[in-house]
């Protein structure tokens, strides 16, 4: 039996396995490449480092969102490297101060044209629960360490999430924020599937092509124009 307080990263690895989801016939699960991922996450851990999020969070994105519900799907980098912020899901935030710059711009862009945005709360998790996989190119980061864990092996997961999305017949969008994102494009069938793509939302693009983008609502209009009922991209 896995030991949680030494092997954290493991011990949610084998619940989530226990879970049954449909994401396990990934070969990053089926192949050995999961456990490598742990067991290098765990590494860190018996070094004194501390993961976040909380390693019940870890696969959440995938456990919200199962691979049949999913409609569209959003693709971040890492989660937020303070503890308290994260809760497993691309963007989403449930810490205690101020929402993430990124995140308001986002949440602006469901305002109506020259309505204030509603801010009382970043988490996520309605949209996760609607079908909007939120995931993450490294589930994992350290604390206060953005970006550690993007080169530990995460990224096969989300190549392999995006190319199993896709090779699905459902109708799916999939809306991609800055170059990061639009770099797994080549792995969409966009014969099948809607790809909005729109610069990323962080104060520091200075290209400044997400304000004014519209990707919820593009996203939506592709879903009905394909027969599919559109996102209810409410929060509250």
């Amino acid at each position: 039996m896995i030991d949680p307080t030494s092997a954290p990263v493991a011990a949610a690895l084998a619940a989530f396995r226990a879970s049954g989801s449909p994401w396990l016939a990934l070969p990053f699960f089926r192949e050995g490449a999961a456990d490598a991922v742990a067991g290098a996450i765990d590494a860190r851990v018996a070094a004194g480092a501390r993961i976040l999020p909380d390693p019940s969070a870890i696969f959440r994105a995938l456990t919200l969102t199962p691979l049949p519900a999913v409609k569209a799907v959003i693709l971040g980098q890492d989660p937020y490297p303070t503890p308290g912020d994260a809760n497993g899901l691309a963007f989403s935030y449930v810490g205690s101060r101020r929402l993430p710059a990124s995140l308001k711009v986002i949440l602006a862009e469901l305002a109506p044209d020259g309505a204030k945005p509603d801010l009382s709360t970043g988490d996520l998790t309605p949209w996760a629960e609607r079908g909007v996989l939120l995931l993450n190119s490294a589930l994992t980061v350290e604390a206060g360490k953005a970006g550690a864990h993007l080169r530990l092996g995460w990224s096969q997961l989300t190549d392999e999430a995006v190319e199993a999305v896709s090779a699905r017949d459902e109708p799916t969008v999939f809306l991609l924020w800055g170059a990061q994102a639009r770099a797994r494009e080549a792995l969409i069938d966009a014969r099948r599937h809607g790809i909005v793509a729109s610069g990323h939302p962080s104060p520091l693009n200075r290209a400044r092509d997400f304000p004014g983008s519209r990707p919820f609502q593009r996203a939506n209009a592709w879903l009905e124009d394909h027969g599919r009922a559109p996102i209810d991209w409410r929060l509250g």
